[in-house]
């Protein structure tokens, strides 16, 4: 199967650079509508299946013009939340981006032991990111395309993890709001990196370049947050 694996449209924590990971979460600003309002038009060549989204609102509005569009409902599947943030939930201070992305630069490179302060390891991400996955696979067959509405972080990580790409170019990885990785294969046999769309789906004209996005920039950039 093929999973379009869709980050979610722009939030207030995405232009301010705050670690916003919580439940249920922000929603959108003018522009992560209209990057949102985007989807359906810059995914008009592909025949979804399905689409699914998070518990977090931001996904779910970002995935609603696309549901609408080709007249599917839209399903919300548990475990495709955020990376959680722990005891740096909101903070947008270098100190906290960068101990987020070290956590994640550690995991991409396939150091799960490693966990966000007060909250669960690498392992716990991957092991609820593959159950939902495999939930998903399992209600549809090996030759169809799924729409999954995640978050930033959770992509590119899972990306990393479960997919062919080498690790140092996976933490080299942004995932801009409404980016797209696409994966093919499934649960257990793995997956293919088909494509990495970096930018909006809607065209880089819906970039905000004045946006502090940490949780969308690479783990290497948030690693070094404020360095130099």
């Amino acid at each position: 199967m093929r999973l379009l694996l869709i980050r979610h449209g722009q939030t207030p924590s995405n232009v301010r650079g705050a670690l916003d990971t919580g439940f249920p979460g922000p929603g959108l600003t003018p522009l992560g509508h209209a990057q949102a309002e985007a989807v359906p038009t810059a995914l008009a060549h592909e025949s979804p299946a399905a689409i699914y989204a998070s518990h977090l609102v931001r996904t779910q509005l970002t995935a609603t013009p696309l549901a609408e569009a080709l007249g599917l409902s839209l399903r919300v599947q548990p475990g495709l939340e955020e990376i959680s943030a722990g005891a740096l939930e909101m903070r947008s201070d270098d100190h906290a981006v960068q101990a987020y992305g070290r956590c994640l630069e550690a995991w991409m490179r396939g150091d799960l032991d490693q966990a966000m302060p007060e909250a669960p390891d690498g392992h716990a991400f991957a092991e609820r990111f593959d159950a939902a996955l495999g939930e998903i696979a399992g209600r549809h067959g090996s030759d169809e395309t799924v729409a999954v509405f995640s978050h930033g972080a959770a992509i590119r990580v899972y990306t990393a993890l479960r997919s062919d790409i080498d690790a140092e170019a996976a933490v080299e990885l942004a995932l801009m709001n409404t980016g797209m990785s696409v994966l093919k294969g499934d649960p257990r046999a793995g997956w293919t990196l088909e494509a990495w769309r970096a930018e909006p789906l809607g065209g880089v004209e819906l970039l905000d370049l004045a946006a502090h996005d940490v949780t969308g920039e690479s783990a290497d950039d948030e690693a070094h947050e404020g360095e130099g």
